[in-house]
């Protein structure tokens, strides 16, 4: 009579189930951090957007863009993204601030592989590495 039964698992089965949870973490793990990477992004361009909508309104208030984020300007407390992966400008384009305005997200350390994002007061979107 044996009294010792053989029960639980073989090493062998144990490194397959390794193998197979190896190979699903490399699977899953780039995947989840595109998501991660374009959900900040959105962040990004976001920002982007009110603020032009802002500017739009200074435009029709003032007849003229402005540069000035902060006080005396478009009057923000902070010139980040919401949840601050990104700091926005604002500069004049190619023919001065009374008719054109462009706004520059730069990314912060989390993002930096995105690049810069712009929308100019025409409507106009360019990216660094083209994630708009």
């Amino acid at each position: 009579m044996d009294r010792f039964k053989n029960s639980g698992f073989t090493l062998i089965e144990v490194m397959i189930v390794v193998v197979i949870i190896s190979i699903l973490a490399m699977i899953a793990v780039p995947s989840y951090n595109d998501s991660v990477s374009k959900a900040r992004r959105a962040d990004g361009q976001a920002a982007l957007m009110d603020i032009m909508a802002r500017q739009e309104r200074f435009y029709t208030e003032n007849g003229t863009y402005t540069d000035n984020l902060g006080a005396g300007g478009l009057n923000l407390s902070s010139t980040t993204s919401q949840e601050g992966y990104y700091t926005i400008s604002a500069d004049a384009c190619g023919n001065g601030i009374d008719s054109c305005v462009v706004l520059t997200a730069t990314p912060g350390s989390e993002q930096a592989d995105d690049g810069w994002m712009t929308l100019n007061s025409l409507g106009v979107k360019a990216s660094e590495n083209d994630v708009w």
